[in-house]
């Protein structure tokens, strides 16, 4: 594997770099310096080497260009195994409830470890630098070791609910219903607040722990609402699942007279502190409710797309950004929304709502980067840190191959790399001012044992949890 170059680094004559700072500035002929862990100077060329001063080495930029690494809003860590096993058939609540519930009851710690692994490789390949997780199967200690190892940057938790249905689903194991289900909402919340305590700021707090939740159906309203008030007094943040199917908002509305952001709303549960994974499913009054609370929102394009959710019809994600809402973006689990490629949701949002509108000005090239980078960083609380390359910010970026055919020839860096490129045409992946992918290589992994390890794992999963023949594609749990 090729050495990760850490020290002081002058990157010289970048051909461009797409900063995503408050202007949206690009800068051509630019100069970015690394020192240690932060960006120490960007600028153009021949003025950063001016003031660089002493520098360990010197990359010619010159068929390269930057931009900050991706910041993944909602992601499943701990479903990486299981890609391309559930069929494209599923609604929301069935996938949920019949499908990954049955795989997730047989990933195990070293599964588990293994999976977290595998998607650390693939989001560095996709330029994913940052992430906030969704919650561990079983310990957040697990996640954040081995993304220590990887080397991202990301914020881990605990998947935990305290409504277990009345009827237990065929392929729920025993020890996975008593692990996740907890007994009330107090009982959970002093668990969570444990993870907390204890992996919160590990890494050289590069790794981040929250009071994470699995949210709608299965979490009752006070440990919605118990989630947020926790994290507020531990000072970190909280993200559940709400709103996230037109069936899961009319569940609502039957059992509660209401739809499930405003059930939220009126507890006094929305805040600064959470991130709202999906929340497809927004009523137009519901809209100034997330602003005002400053709730933040994590879009996952993919999933919507797959598990037709319902983005386009009845999602309000330009409405919610031009009220002021932080919207970021997610990939789901490779499950739900197929891959780990952020830079494929770039690419969705930039387009989905010019043709949903029938607008060439919706959304477009220049918004879509900024919620997978700045507005991303803004939701998860580290955007003094991440989501721009500014100089005292953490040197986290891609470098792309001009060379590559993506690339051949372009004009608007900012529309190539969101209309043009893919992750294929990414050179090197930077987290913390260190190279964790160069040249087609992770250069924390040895990523062949691991896919090897990976398959054998994932099909003993399939087998013990039955996803077979007559696993049902529909549901009434929780109705």
């Amino acid at each position: 594997m090729p050495p990760i170059t850490t020290g002081r680094t002058l990157i010289d004559h970048l051909a461009f770099a797409l900063t995503v700072d408050a202007h949206d500035t690009v800068l051509h002929d630019a100069g970015l310096l690394i020192d240690g862990t932060v960006i120490a100077d960007i600028g153009p060329a021949d003025a950063v080497r001016a003031r660089a001063g002493h520098v360990d080495q010197v990359i010619d930029g010159r068929r390269l260009g930057v931009f900050p690494g991706l910041v993944d809003a909602h992601v499943h860590l701990s479903e990486t195994l299981s890609r391309a096993v559930f069929p494209d058939v599923l609604a929301t609540r069935a996938w949920v409830f019949h499908w990954a519930k049955p795989f997730y009851a047989h990933v195990g710690d070293a599964d588990e470890t293994c999976s977290v692994l595998l998607g650390g490789a693939e989001m560095l390949r996709s330029g994913t630098t940052c992430f906030l997780d969704m919650g561990a199967q079983n310990d957040p200690g697990l996640t954040a070791r081995a993304i220590e190892q990887v080397g991202l940057r990301g914020i881990v938790g605990r998947h935990a609910a305290d409504r277990k249905p009345e009827q237990i689903p065929p392929g729920w194991s025993a020890e996975m219903v008593d692990h996740h289900f907890f007994p009330d909402a107090a009982t959970a919340l002093d668990v969570l607040e444990d993870g907390v305590r204890t992996w919160n700021g590990y890494a050289d707090g590069r790794i981040r722990c929250w009071v994470n939740i699995e949210g709608k159906e299965p979490c009752s309203l006070e440990l919605h609402v118990g989630a947020s008030d926790l994290a507020e007094r531990l000072g970190v943040g909280t993200t559940y699942h709400l709103a996230t199917s037109v069936e899961e908002a009319q569940a609502s509305e039957r059992n509660y007279g209401m739809w499930p952001i405003t059930r939220i709303a009126q507890a006094g549960g929305l805040g600064s502190n959470l991130v709202l994974a999906h929340a497809v499913a927004v009523a137009e009054h519901e809209v100034e409710l997330l602003a005002t609370s400053g709730t933040s929102v994590a879009f996952c394009p993919s999933s919507s797309l797959k598990l037709a959710k319902g983005a386009t019809a009845i999602g309000r994600y330009p409405q919610l950004r031009d009220a002021g809402v932080t919207v970021g973006l997610g990939t789901d689990g490779v499950s739900a929304g197929g891959n780990l490629n952020l830079h494929r949701q770039v690419h969705l949002m930039a387009g989905l709502f010019k043709d949903h509108l029938m607008d060439a000005t919706a959304v477009g090239a220049r918004v879509a980067l900024r919620m997978a980078t700045v507005e991303g960083a803004r939701a998860l609380g580290w955007d003094d840190q991440i989501g721009s390359l500014e100089i005292g910010k953490q040197a986290d970026f891609v470098l792309v191959d001009l060379d590559h055919h993506e690339w051949t020839p372009y004009g608007d860096p900012l529309q190539a790399l969101v209309w043009s490129a893919t992750p294929a045409s990414i050179a090197q992946t930077w987290v913390a001012g260190r190279q964790l992918f160069v040249d087609g290589t992770v250069t924390t992994l040895d990523e062949g044992p691991l896919r090897a390890e990976a398959r054998e794992r994932a099909a003993a999963i399939v087998a013990a949890a039955g996803l077979g023949v007559d696993v049902p594609t529909t549901t009434t749990l929780y109705d």
